[in-house]
């Protein structure tokens, strides 16, 4: 095998917005245990499934849109994406007393080792890396 190649294993499923975001939780969760980081990273694992909630939640609530959900695990990276229907990408805002919410993508932002928003045909797609810790051996 060419050792340029990446090997990864994925799942995706679609949350229409009559869809509790808790279900992307629990989908999320399956996997992660399926991947041993319950076990191997349980606080990595955490992170993750606090992303899903915040991005799952984005898609619905600002761009009221079904959410893509895309987990892939190439050896190296975690990678958590949703797409939705909305071109407006997301920026961290700081906290505020003067609303409630606001505050998914700066969560995100702490959570992950990296995350980004690309413009797509027919809305944008938002993903989150998270690399196991060191000597978790995975």
């Amino acid at each position: 095998m060419d050792e340029s190649s990446v090997r990864t294993v994925g799942w995706a499923r679609s949350l229409p917005m009559d869809h509790e975001v808790k279900a992307a939780r629990e989908w999320a969760r399956e996997h992660l245990v399926a991947l041993g980081w319950d076990t191997a990273a349980p606080e990595t694992a955490d992170d993750v499934l606090l992303t899903v909630s915040e991005l799952v939640t984005n898609a619905h609530v600002h761009a009221r849109s079904t959410a893509q959900l895309v987990m892939s695990w190439d050896g190296r990276c975690l990678h958590i994406s949703v797409h939705d229907r909305s071109a407006a990408l997301p920026t961290p805002r700081g906290p505020s007393t003067e609303r409630v919410g606001g505050r998914g993508m700066l969560l995100v932002d702490a959570l992950a080792d990296t995350w980004e928003a690309r413009p797509c045909p027919h809305g944008k797609t938002v993903t989150a890396c998270f690399r196991l810790p060191e000597g978790t051996g995975r």
